[in-house]
């Protein structure tokens, strides 16, 4: 991931165990704990971005009727072919 030239110490306190995981992890990475975490910190951020943006745009369809007055309500199998049509 492309690091940000202006960057922020924060100093963080786990319990051993996660600091022993971290320290494991970043060896493994080739990167130091520091680095590991910010680059964990900025993959959260992101995930919440385009959970939020998938939110906004959800939230944003006009409803839509599921069936008409008077009629049974679709399968399982039918609402979701109308919901991903390029899957079904």
């Amino acid at each position: 991931m492309h690091q940000d030239s202006a960057m922020k110490d924060v100093t963080i306190t786990p319990d051993e165990k996660v600091a022993a995981w971290a320290r494991t992890c970043a060896a493994e990475r080739e990167t130091s704990v520091s680095r590991l975490v910010g680059d964990m910190l900025k993959e959260r951020m992101l995930e919440e971005k385009r959970y939020q943006s998938s939110m906004q745009h959800y939230v944003s369809q006009t409803p839509r009727s599921l069936k008409e007055p008077g009629a049974t309500y679709p399968t399982r199998e039918k609402l979701h072919k109308l919901s991903f049509p390029s899957f079904g």
